[in-house]
Order: structure tokens, then sequence, then C-alpha cells
């Protein structure tokens, strides 16, 4: 056989397989799901607008749904695991459970449970946190914040920025509802939940 085409063709398998994408999974209710704003708008895409920029060779699978709870989402992970195989999985959820009055134990052994089953294939977890209203008081709303630390610290896992700072309590950034941002929110957002982000991408791609 010439050597030359054998080397040629052996050289054209290798290539997509170099260039192949590496998978980030955001795994999310209605605020990266982009309720209320065009998709194209809402943080995810512009994640993935972002990683285009910086030459990070990612692909962002959002898989976030509205009204999506701690619980619904550890039911739903296995298959997208499998199914996406992540390198990342940034879990941005609990407002829905906060905001229903679930036990704080409860939502903390939901995060538990996702976070062990990410790193059981060997994924890369980051904690998006939420707070809760001032309606909801003092105590519980300082239970529901701390829980992202917990989970952060037992895990091992980074947590980021409250992905509301400089949105909350700003007006203009809130939808009607006051739960959702408008769509001049969300690059804010995603300034919230970079700094943290990158890190872990870098990390990743240092593996």
């Amino acid at each position: 056989m010439n050597y030359r085409i054998l080397f040629l063709i052996v050289c054209l398998s290798v290539l997509p397989v170099i260039g192949q994408a590496k998978t980030l999974l955001v795994l999310g209710d209605s605020i990266s799901a982009a309720y209320g704003v065009p998709v194209e708008k809402g943080w995810v895409s512009l994640l993935q607008q972002r990683l285009v920029q910086n030459k990070y060779n990612y692909k962002v699978v959002n898989a976030s749904v509205v009204g999506e709870t701690t619980l619904g989402a550890q039911m739903r992970l296995a298959d997208l695991l499998t199914k996406h195989k992540p390198n990342i999985v940034v879990i941005e959820l609990g407002g829905n459970d906060g905001l229903r009055g679930i036990s704080l134990k409860e939502i903390e052994s939901n995060f538990i449970k996702m976070v062990s089953m990410i790193t059981e294939v060997n994924s890369d977890a980051l904690l998006v946190p939420m707070q809760m209203p001032p309606n909801y008081g003092m105590k519980y709303r300082e239970g529901f914040f701390s829980i992202y630390q917990k989970v952060s610290e037992i895990m091992k896992v980074p947590v980021s920025k409250f992905i509301f700072q400089n949105i909350a309590d700003v007006p203009g950034l809130m939808q009607a509802d006051g739960i959702h941002p408008v769509e001049s929110a969300h690059p804010i957002m995603l300034e919230n939940i970079w700094p943290s982000l990158s890190k872990l991408i870098n990390k990743d791609i240092n593996k």
C-alpha cells in the first residue's frame, strides 16, 4: 500500500477527534431558560457567544426548564449525563424550592445527590446561588442562601456569585413579577457567573 495514502487516511480519521468540542451543560429553571425574554438574549446564549469569542471549544447545552426544582432536576440528571456526557455542569436551581417553602434539608440533600452524580462521571460542577425575597423571613432566607456554601464545602465544588447581584435591587432590571430579570439584566448575570465558571473551564482544559 502507498504509505503516503495510509498516512493521509490516519490523519483524516484523527482530525474530528482533535477538533471535537467539549460539552457544558446548564441545569436550571426559568432564570436560565430566559423566561420572558428572547432565548438568544438569555445569559446561557450569551455564554455560548463568549466561549466562541474566547476560543473555548465548548458546546453549551441548555437543559433548563421553567418551574424546575432540585428534585425534578435530580430525576432528569442521569439521562442528561448519559446523553450529553458533559465536561462541566452548571447548576442554577433552588429558587422554586424556596418559593414553595420546601425544607432546607431536602433542598441541600438534592443538591448533594446531583453533585455526586456529576462527579461520579468525572465531570465538574458549579453551583449558582439564589436568594429568597424579604417576605420569607430572615431565618429562612439566611438558611436557604447558606445551603450553597454548605454543599460547596461538603462536595468540594465551587460556587459562583449570587446570580442577581447588582440586579435584584436595581429599578428596571426585573420583570413585573419581581422574580424574572429583563433582557438587559442577562449580560450582568453572565458577568456574575463568569469568574467562577472561567476558572472551572481552564481547569477542565488543563486536565
